[in-house]
């Protein structure tokens, strides 16, 4: 069957936004969940799983993370996987975390993570005020400019290299114990085959992919693998050889070969999503898919903002028309849209859209 730009649109959006199941399941499924500290209204690995998971509620992710078998550590982005896709990636080299860039750590920052290791290992669990409190770090200037405790700098460089893991968080606070990872790749071949499966990983979540978001997708995974960073080019040439292609318009599109991207059964219901949720995370491939250029603008002068701080993609069946801003205000959700052309006319949308707020307050137990 001939492939359509329609074809992929449609299956961009049935096969990550899967029937939900149980919150463990979800994460198997997905692999990865992308992390954001902002709360406008959640945090966006709880938007994200409200679509995956029965009965999600915002804070679920932290409550139940002791229980769920997954890890806190970088892939694309920063966020929380499966114990089997953060294996892949370990050990790393003794680099810094990706914002500081791949600075190898000079002798004395081995020395002194050596000393916190042991304490963390006599405590076998601590809070980043506990090391603070007996080491007297101090703080250090980071990467925006600003200061911050060399305690929790040095714990997350700790927590990158694979020193340490996160057992949970204490009001969002990590709690760290040691992390002990199995051996490095025994020969290139194995290697090889360690980076293919971070690829089909990263592919599984993302697809379909236009050629060049499929590229820049595996340049990504030098956050995961800073130790295997040169050879990822190689690794590109070989995802196009094995996965399932199509030309569309002139524009060659990726997806797992296992999957048929011309059968998906769609719903036309409302979804807000939040900005790094995997149906509309890669902003290119979002403009090509619908249309219009979606942006994050979190981090752009009030004055410059066309959509909103922390506006909400807004996907009706698998068209985005549109964006929501959402906030809590004394216990109520409020909302505000805005659309790409025109608000749909139809009883059935607004039915869905009043359907779609009404789970929101449920997730957020709000009014």
């Amino acid at each position: 069957m001939l492939i359509t730009l329609d074809h992929l649109r449609r299956y961009a959006v049935a096969r990550s936004l899967f029937k939900p199941t149980t919150l463990k399941a979800a994460f198997q499924r997905l692999g990865f969940v992308q992390a954001d500290p902002i709360r406008s209204p959640a945090r966006a690995q709880d938007l994200i799983l409200r679509h995956r998971a029965k009965d999600y509620h915002a804070g679920d992710l932290e409550r139940l993370y002791p229980k769920l078998e997954i890890e806190e550590d970088f892939f694309l982005a920063y966020g929380f996987m499966t114990k089997s896709l953060q294996a892949l990636m370990h050990p790393r080299s003794d680099v810094d975390v990706p914002a500081e860039g791949p600075r190898t750590w000079p002798a004395a920052r081995k020395k002194l993570a050596q000393l916190v290791l042991g304490f963390v290992r006599e405590r076998r669990e601590v809070h980043p005020r506990e090391v603070d409190d007996h080491f007297s770090h101090g703080s250090v200037r980071n990467y925006w400019g600003g200061f911050s405790s060399a305690t929790t700098h040095l714990l997350a460089a700790m927590h990158y290299r694979g020193m340490l893991r996160i057992v949970r968080r204490e009001s969002g606070i990590r709690i760290y114990a040691i992390h002990e990872h199995g051996p490095a790749p025994a020969d290139a071949a194995e290697r090889r085959a360690r980076i293919d499966a971070l690829v089909d990983a990263a592919v599984h979540i993302y697809a379909p992919l236009p050629s060049g978001c499929l590229a820049d997708l595996i340049r990504r995974l030098r956050f995961a693998v800073p130790q295997w960073r040169g050879t990822l080019k190689e690794a590109l040439q070989r995802a196009k050889q094995r996965l399932a292609h199509a030309r569309i318009d002139g524009v060659d599109w990726y997806w797992p070969s296992q999957e048929n991207a011309a059968r998906c059964e769609l719903q036309d219901t409302v979804r807000l999503l939040t900005p790094f949720d995997p149906v509309v995370w890669d902003r290119d491939r979002f403009e090509m898919l619908w249309g219009w250029p979606y942006r994050f603008e979190a981090y752009v002068p009030a004055l410059k903002r066309r959509l909103g701080y922390y506006a909400l993609p807004l996907l009706y069946g698998d068209r985005v028309i549109g964006w929501g801003n959402l906030r809590v205000e004394g216990k109520q959700l409020k909302s505000d849209f805005g659309y790409v052309m025109h608000r749909p006319r139809d009883r059935f949308f607004k039915r869905e859209l009043d359907a779609e707020l009404e789970r929101i307050k449920a997730f957020l137990a709000v009014a």
